[in-house]
C-alpha cells in the first residue's frame, strides 16, 4: 500500500489507474470501515482511500481538537484490508490557503443535523469535492449511518454531474445493536451498556409506525423523545421522515426513514433506520 501526503504525488500515483473506487474516513477506523473497504473491491480494481479530519466541518463547540488522531494503527488497518493508496494530507496541502470557495449545499442541509450543526454540510460537501478533484475516482462509497450526509453527497454529485457514482453501504453495527462510531470511544463503560437504547428506540419507533401508520408521526415522535430523555439522554431530534426529501411525510405510502441524534454524557449519537 502507497501512503501519500499530497496532492500531486497522489495524482501521479493514480494518474495510469483505470477504475478507482474512493472511501474517503476521518480515521479511527472501525469495522464499518473495514465493511466499506471491502464493499470497494467489488466495484474497481484501485481502492483508494484517505484519512483527514476536516477542520470545516466541526463547530466551534465540538470535538475537532480531541478527535482521535491514529494514522499508524490506521494504516496498518487498511493495508491489511487491502486498500491499494492511503492519501493523508496534512492540513496545509490540502488547505494550502484560507478556504473562501465553499459547496453551498441545497436546503436540506439545514434541516435535521444541519439545524444542530450550522455549516457543517457546507464543510462536509467542501471537503468532499475537493477530496474527489484529488483522487477523480470513479466510484465513491458511504456509510449509511450518516444517511442525510449521503443524501446531500448524492445530490452534489448530481446537480454538478461529477462523473462518480455514489454507493451507499449499511451500517455495520455491535452484536447489541449499536451503530459503529469513531466517537463511541467517547463513551464511558456505563453510557456504552446505555447506548444500544437508541437503536432500540427506533425500533421499537418503526414497529408503531407499522402498526398505527405515518397519521400519528409526531406523536410518535415525541414519545420516543420522552422515552430517551426519561433515561438521561440530551435528545436533539427524533423524526420520521421521507427517504425522498427528509421531509415530514404526508398521507400513506411515502418510503420512510427515523433519524435520531441524542447525547449521552458528552458523546452525541446519531442512528436511522429504514421503514
Amino acid at each position: 500500500m502507497e501512503i501519500l501526503h499530497d496532492i500531486p504525488a497522489l495524482r501521479q500515483a493514480l494518474a495510469k489507474r483505470e477504475r478507482i473506487a474512493f472511501v474517503p474516513t476521518m480515521g479511527n477506523l472501525h469495522a464499518g470501515h473495514h465493511a466499506l473497504m471491502r464493499a470497494a473491491r467489488q466495484y474497481a480494481d484501485t481502492v483508494v482511500a484517505s484519512v483527514f479530519i476536516n477542520r470545516l466541518q466541526f463547530g466551534p463547540a465540538e470535538d475537532f481538537e480531541r478527535y482521535p488522531r491514529t494514522l499508524d494503527t490506521d494504516s496498518a488497518q487498511l493495508r491489511a484490508a487491502g486498500v491499494d493508496v492511503l492519501f493523508a494530507p496534512a492540513e496545509a496541502s490540502l488547505y494550502p490557503e484560507p478556504q473562501t470557495c465553499f459547496v453551498e449545499p441545497p436546503d436540506l442541509q439545514h434541516l435535521l443535523e444541519g439545524a444542530h450543526r450550522p455549516g457543517h454540510f457546507r464543510g462536509v460537501a467542501t471537503v468532499v469535492l475537493k477530496l474527489f478533484n484529488c483522487v477523480r475516482p470513479q466510484i465513491a462509497l458511504f456509510g449509511k449511518k450518516d444517511y442525510q450526509q449521503l443524501m446531500l453527497i448524492r445530490a452534489m454529485t448530481r446537480q454538478l454531474a461529477l462523473p462518480i457514482e455514489i454507493v451507499g453501504i449499511d451500517t455495520v453495527r455491535a452484536p447489541d445493536g449499536l451503530a459503529l462510531s469513531s466517537r463511541n470511544g467517547y463513551l464511558s463503560p456505563e453510557e456504552r451498556e446505555e447506548a444500544p437504547f437508541l437503536w432500540q428506540t427506533l425500533c421499537a419507533l418503526r414497529q408503531r409506525l407499522l402498526e398505527d401508520g405515518a397519521a400519528r408521526h409526531g406523536i410518535l415522535e415525541q414519545e420516543a423523545v420522552r422515552a430517551l430523555d426519561a433515561r438521561g439522554w440530551e435528545t436533539d431530534y427524533v423524526a420520521i421522515r421521507r427517504r425522498t426529501d427528509l421531509l415530514p411525510p404526508e398521507g400513506e405510502g411515502a418510503a420512510l426513514v427515523i433519524l435520531a441524534a441524542a447525547r449521552l454524557g458528552k458523546t452525541r449519537l446519531i442512528d436511522n433506520l429504514e421503514v
